[in-house]
């Protein structure tokens, strides 16, 4: 996702610009190329040096230096950006920002940029100075200014040694606001439902069928889906997978543009019946706490084919002399099918299907058979595909007969290949 792109990191003087270089090395990590503008007071917790050999580049922090690259950086540096990310943001630089104010390296550079490019804004504060109103003030106006995406900061303990709400969002937080600051909103307005991971079949209290599913590409579908605007229901079964979600700044959730609200839903559920019933009440309700039936579907969980036709309320213990047990199963209800017979005008269901033999001749008769829109097909006998891996290579099934065959990729590259193709 950040492969190629330029990002302008800009730090004011706060504690919490000692974290910077790590962000910075996050950023080049995953592909960006990265230059740095900051404010005079920031070298007094960060080093020139260390932010220009992490860089790669000059460091913008005087707007009279004789050694600047170009005779007016603040706007070369926009020019060149995809994105600038502002971190840690000060009470002091905020206060500026929102007023316009454009006095040195930092806030002449935002000022260049606002409007003409994305900006994501960390605050970092003593938790005093971020409740204090004049600095919300600037944090309301900001948040509502095109373009810009401002952080909520986060709570725990601050340098001045207290516990409160003022230290900066963490850089997996910050990573991923990036990442959705520069994806395309195409699915703005749009909600979508996914389903992922397991389900676990209860035989007794401390047993369950289940099978190998991670969640890794349902998850990372609706990580997808999110950075671009949708509303996500994920209904997901027992996983470790976690999405990192951006808390916004807001005095007022219905004051946050509709852009950077935050829109995730999980409805964690461990059984087939479970799933089932969570999957047919969202996208058949009009009404549930005010959202819009799913216009979407998108099925990438493992759902278990059987359960068990008794669940015992003890634990089933071997008895002396028993040398097998029987465990009578009974087949679960079809989701796929059922969304299939439901759907209406609008609606769109989108399948998976992985396969151990027959690979595309199974795929084609659940797509038609479940009246679904497409299918995504992949085959556990593709080296690095399927289950626990973060890796998958899947061809695309649509119901009108056209196909496409990806390659190998990260799960998350095949998910935003998936959304832009099927969504």
């Amino acid at each position: 996702m950040l492969k190629g792109k330029h990002i302008v990191v800009g730090l004011s003087g706060g504690i919490a610009a000692y974290k910077i270089p790590d962000l910075i090395r996050c950023l080049i990590k995953a592909g960006a190329e990265v230059k740095v503008t900051c404010t005079r007071h920031a070298l007094e917790f960060v080093t020139e040096l260390t932010l220009r050999t992490l860089s790669g580049n000059a460091v913008y922090s005087d707007v009279f230096a004789s050694v600047n690259a170009h005779s007016t950086e603040h706007i070369s540096l926009p020019d060149w950006a995809d994105l600038m990310l502002i971190a840690p943001a000060t009470a002091n630089v905020l206060g500026k920002m929102a007023a316009g104010i454009a006095d040195d390296a930092l806030t002449t550079t935002f000022a260049a940029t606002v409007a003409r490019k994305p900006v994501v804004i960390a605050p970092a504060m003593n938790d005093k100075m971020y409740a204090n109103a004049a600095t919300r003030s600037s944090l309301e106006q900001l948040s509502c200014t095109e373009g810009v995406m401002v952080l909520d900061a986060a709570e725990g303990f601050l340098a001045c040694g207290t516990t409160g709400k003022g230290r900066m969002q963490e850089n997996d937080v910050i990573m991923e606001a990036v990442e959705t600051a520069l994806t395309d909103k195409s699915l703005m307005g749009r909600h979508i439902l996914i389903t992922a991971g397991p389900t676990r079949e209860r035989i007794d209290p401390v047993r369950y069928v289940s099978n190998d599913s991670s969640g890794k590409m349902g998850y990372a579908l609706a990580r997808e889906c999110l950075r671009r605007g949708a509303r996500v229901t994920l209904i997901s079964g027992p996983t470790n997978q976690q999405i990192t979600t951006v808390p916004l700044f807001s005095l007022n959730e219905s004051q946050q543009p509709p852009r950077n609200r935050n829109k995730l839903t999980l409805i964690p559920i461990e059984s087939a019946q479970e799933m089932y019933d969570a999957a047919v009440n969202v996208f058949t309700d009009d009404s549930q706490a005010g959202i819009h039936r799913a216009d979407t579907a998108i099925l990438s969980a493992a759902v278990a084919d059987f359960t068990p036709a008794e669940k015992a309320t003890e634990k089933r213990k071997k008895q002396p002399g028993q040398t097998e047990m029987q465990l009578r199963m009974v087949i679960t209800q079809d989701i796929a099918a059922t969304l299939g017979r439901l759907k209406q005008s609008g609606q769109r269901i989108i399948g998976f299907a992985l396969e151990t033999e027959h690979e595309h001749e199974n795929a084609l008769l659940k797509l038609r058979g479940k009246h679904m829109d497409a299918i995504v097909l992949n085959s556990l006998r593709d080296k690095g595909a399927g289950f626990g891996v973060d890796t998958n290579k899947v061809t695309l099934l649509r119901s009108d007969g056209t196909e496409n065959d990806l390659p190998l990729m990260l799960k998350q590259e095949v998910a935003a290949c998936i959304v832009t193709m099927l969504c």
